[in-house]
């Protein structure tokens, strides 16, 4: 098969050294299609829903079908071995949910996904067990080579670990597992090799359960040689098939290798040596002088040790306000590293201003774009931000959530190091008259079901629950395929997995996305995060901005109260963009419009959780319950006056709060 000429080989360049795989879909376009709502897309979806739960109950890998005749799906799922249980049923689940996003209307489909482990889920309307498939495959590879001068040497250590890798890795049990089970014995090797200069060769290979141990053979030499021919010399290379997987490196990756640079434990003499043998005859007389240069040197130690610590204390003391305690996970890059990589923080590479500080792009030695935020010393927000958002971020991965690369830490300068998100913000292009255009309704669309999995992960499925705070389109960024991604976790609060609601003396956020209960009492919960949602939705239909929109005569000062007026004259469809009304079905997007006031309802009790706001978005057969009217509401309702029921800054109030009408990061308000 030419290198060129393959459509189903998807070849990308891996220059970032991260540890962290991302996931690659593979739709088969050549196995054929089907259409929307079908019954195959129904057992499909069906297939999806229990699939995490069926892998974690049989020890990591399940094979199975649904449906009869042409609408039968076969799928499987499979997790690597030493996953735990929930960390398993997180990647199944999120690799299965982005298949089913990426391939809409392909029968046939796979993705190895995963962060800390890789997990494979594949569908297909053909029997999967038993079968090897061998493609279609993706590639990736490093953009760097091998020295020519070390070429031989490197070459001649890489292709015997290869050997001994698929000899390993296709028996039927692996050598050092004392397990039977599927996830921790078949088809699963990893293993480390010295080279010269390069320190590690470490590699990877994994085959689907299912198959014989001569397939799975043929499926990791043929990506050895399909790497030998088309990339040799580069330095690492993920070969993806149905069947199989093969990664190589020069460095550490899914935390399969966490322990090859462990010391290794003192070699001692056997019993029986000269140096032992010496030890037992030694006379009583240098037993005593031994004994007292002991005790001396023992004092002198004691001392010290003393001394030391309470100067340690001491100086602990005068500069705990100044450290940072930051969690070991992180990765931590040197001050001089990141400066490189910005160009000395110049105004060429300075992406925005928030008020955090600075954002700039940079490039690191390796090739990897970076969006590096640098704390303003004059910033509203400071280390508790700071160490904040290290804390939470490290602990989340998710495709709609901006990845936290790592921090840096030198003095005063305090930085924080993200992937590259390529397309900015969505504001950017939200409320720009000139680049709104570019937003049609599917984009809008895929905006709003991006983030609602994104904080269905926050508030659910991630290892914390996590509350955001500041959701809003400043915080939504977008990559180069204008998926959205929740950035900003400066401000976010991890809750107890039984604890449903918190309250502070110190309000922040932005102003038109605050609910009430925030904004009045400082009480904030996961319904907070649901208002400010709420106010997205309607932002993203409309094109608006919520705390900027006014109409003639003062009777609706915020964009959720006019889409309460809307409402009540029964004529949602005036609120949806121009732009986008020639290319979207209205009563689909009259739906949206409704599930957003839904959102923004005064009473927590009174508004949906994101799952069920999820199932609303996908499950067009879910009947809407009628809103009430919203939380700052401004204007006179049914028996109730703005005082008693919103917040109306044009009117007097016995109470007294500040709060700016503008799009700062943080605006502080004093709760009642």
């Amino acid at each position: 098969m030419g290198k060129k000429s393959s459509a189903s080989i998807l070849c990308f360049l891996l220059i970032s050294f991260s540890p962290v795989f991302v996931s690659a879909q593979t739709c088969d376009e050549a196995a054929g299609t089907f259409k929307p709502n079908s019954p195959y897309e129904k057992n499909r979806l069906l297939f999806n829903s229990t699939l995490a739960s069926n892998v974690t109950a049989h020890a990591g890998y399940f094979n199975g079908s649904i449906g009869l005749g042409p609408d039968r799906v076969y799928a499987l799922g499979m997790c690597a071995p030493g996953a735990e249980s929930q960390a398993c049923s997180y990647c199944i689940q999120d690799a299965s949910d982005s298949l089913l996003s990426t391939c809409s209307n392909q029968t046939d489909a796979f993705v190895w996904s995963g962060d800390e482990f890789i997990c494979l889920v594949r569908y297909s309307s053909k029997s999967l067990y038993g079968v090897l498939a061998l493609e279609p495959n993706t590639v990736f590879h490093n953009a760097m080579d091998v020295r020519k001068e070390n070429q031989k040497e490197f070459d001649s250590v890489w292709d015997g670990l290869m050997l001994r890798m698929i000899t390993r890795a296709s028996s039927s049990v692996r050598k050092n597992s004392s397990s039977s089970s599927l996830l921790s014995g078949k088809y699963y090797a990893k293993d480390v090799a010295p080279v010269p200069v390069y320190g590690n060769i470490l590699v990877l290979m994994q085959c689907t359960p299912d198959i014989s141990s001569k397939d799975c053979s043929l499926c990791l030499e043929t990506s050895v040689d399909y790497y030998k021919k088309w990339y040799h010399g580069k330095r690492g290379s993920i070969m993806l098939r149905p069947s199989c997987f093969f990664r190589w490196e020069l460095y550490n990756f899914s935390g399969a290798f966490d322990h090859i640079n462990d010391p290794p434990p003192p070699i001692l003499p056997p019993s029986n040596s000269p140096s032992v043998a010496n030890l037992t005859n030694i006379t009583k007389k240098d037993r005593k002088v031994s004994g007292g240069i002991i005790a001396a040197i023992v004092a002198v130690i004691v001392v010290t040790i003393v001394l030391i610590s309470v100067g340690f204390i001491m100086f602990k003391k005068r500069k705990e306000k100044q450290d940072i305690q930051l969690p070991t996970e992180s990765v931590q890059f040197g001050f001089k590293t990141i400066e490189a990589a910005t160009s000395n923080f110049s105004e060429e590479n300075k992406l925005g201003v928030g008020g955090f500080g600075e954002v700039y792009k940079g490039i690191l030695m390796n090739g990897t774009e970076v969006a590096v935020k640098r704390l303003s010393k004059t910033s509203g927000q400071g280390e508790v931000e700071f160490k904040n958002e290290v804390l939470v971020v490290a602990k989340l991965q998710h495709r709609n959530l901006v990845r936290l690369l790592g921090f840096s830490l030198q003095g005063e300068e305090k930085l924080l190091v993200y992937e590259f998100v390529s397309n900015k913000s969505l504001d950017y292009f939200l409320f720009d008259a000139s680049k709104r255009v570019q937003l049609d309704w599917t984009m809008r669309h895929n905006v709003i079901i991006g983030v609602s999995r994104g904080i269905l992960y926050l508030h659910q499925d991630s290892r914390l629950k996590i509350i955001h705070r500041d959701l809003k389109a400043s915080n939504i960024l977008l990559d180069a395929d204008m998926n959205p991604k929740i950035a900003d976790f400066g401000m976010a609060r991890i809750f107890g997995m039984d604890q449903t609601v918190d309250n502070t003396s110190k309000v922040v956020g932005t102003f038109g996305y605050m609910p009430p209960e925030y904004v009045i009492h400082g009480q904030f919960s996961m319904k907070s995060d649901v208002y400010s949602f709420g106010v997205l939705i309607l932002e993203i239909i409309s094109g608006k901005k919520n705390s900027s929109f006014y109409q003639m005569g003062g009777l609706v000062n915020n964009l959720v109260t006019y889409v309460w007026r809307l409402w009540e004259n029964k004529s949602l469809p005036d609120l949806i963009d121009p732009g986008i009304k020639e290319d979207c079905n209205i009563d689909d997007v009259v739906r949206y419009i409704h599930i957003g006031l839904l959102c923004v309802q005064e009473n927590p009790a009174d508004r949906p959780t994101i799952s069920t706001i999820h199932q609303m978005f996908t499950t067009s057969s879910i009947t809407l319950p009628l809103p009430l009217p919203p939380g700052f509401f401004f204007g006179n309702r049914s028996g109730t006056t703005s005082s008693s029921q919103g917040l109306d800054p044009s009117q007097p109030s016995s109470k007294s709060f500040t709060c700016s009408v503008d799009e700062a990061t943080i605006t502080n308000v004093n709760p009642r």
